[in-house]
């Protein structure tokens, strides 16, 4: 069962149902965000009835939720939510996104994409998130010195930075360095050591999934993360390979009627702008709240046909 409290629930209110759920013979989870505290009864929930805690002091509802994904179901909150990131709102009205280079992170290619990003009048600059080579003499995950140099081609452009995390031992850089938010690749979301880390601290995450993960695995990795207490999630479907055009209309459909999280689609330019435009654009009226755009390959009639599109979304 989970219980979620009001805004505006105390302390108090809060012991007071934990020591309800405890003296029921179960254990009670608190999990607190940033606008609201969920405690979630783990155990045997026979006898437990939601109208009881629904009538205690500070209970804004109560509900029974099935599945390993509690905290970020649409069952535990019927509203979408809305997860800033930067001077960008995911999950509000329009359409948010943000812009960036997947695999090259010199400096020449930051200042390249940085000035595409402000061309198309963006507002976040990522690294990352580009599906990893297998091969060892090929392999290249984003480290301090490719951080540090993002955060300073930002900063410069006046963007917000968003860095790839797949090492826990690099989340302190990236508190030290304040990026605005995490990008985690597909390949992070069985990494529950991380998931779990990430989830104790107050910044913005971004869960990519491609075809190889189920959308449930996509959303206990998000379950993961919130229950950490960290509930500024947002979720950004891939499609393909991770760098193919594809989309399927039917997983918005589905991920919508299962959780609140904002979710964003990757339109990677793999086949030119208009596939990519178009893409863009079935995502949006199939429900997606935003973007995430490889701008590496455009050029500056690419950054002014997606600045077209994403001010008319925002209109």
């Amino acid at each position: 069962m989970i219980i979620v409290m009001s805004a505006r629930a105390s302390e108090a209110e809060v012991r007071n149902v934990v020591a309800r759920i405890e003296s029921a013979g179960l254990a009670a989870h608190v999990s607190r965000g940033m606008e609201r505290t969920v405690i979630g009864a783990v155990g045997e929930e026979r006898g437990l009835e939601a109208g009881a805690f629904e009538a205690m002091a500070g209970v804004e509802r109560a509900l029974r939720v099935v599945g390993d994904y509690r905290i970020v179901s649409r069952e535990a909150q019927p509203e979408d939510s809305r997860v800033r990131v930067g001077r960008a709102a995911f999950g509000a009205s329009g359409a948010a996104w943000l812009g960036g280079s997947a695999q090259d992170w010199s400096e020449g290619a930051l200042r390249a994409v940085a000035n595409k990003v402000a061309l198309a009048g963006g507002s976040l600059l990522y690294a990352g998130g580009g599906r990893s080579h297998a091969s060892p003499y090929h392999y290249q995950a984003l480290g301090v010195a490719d951080l540090e140099r993002l955060c300073d081609v930002a900063g410069e452009s006046g963007l917000g930075a968003v860095a790839e995390l797949r090492d826990v031992r690099l989340l302190d850089a990236h508190l030290e360095l304040q990026t605005a938010a995490l990008l985690l690749p597909p390949q992070s979301l069985s990494n529950i050591e991380l998931l779990r880390e990430v989830g104790r601290i107050n910044k913005a995450v971004i869960l990519q999934r491609d075809n190889r993960q189920t959308l449930d695995e996509w959303l206990t990795a998000a379950e993961h993360v919130a229950l950490g207490g960290n509930h500024q999630i947002v979720l950004c479907e891939c499609g393909g390979d991770g760098q193919s055009v594809s989309l399927d209309v039917g997983v918005l459909a589905s991920l919508y009627r299962r959780t609140h999280l904002p979710l964003i689609v990757s339109a990677r330019q793999t086949g030119g702008l208009p596939p990519a435009l178009s893409l863009a654009r079935a995502a949006l009226i199939a429900g997606a709240c935003g973007l995430m755009l490889d701008c590496a390959a455009w050029t500056e009639e690419d950054a002014r046909g997606w600045r077209e599109l994403l001010a008319g979304s925002a209109a």
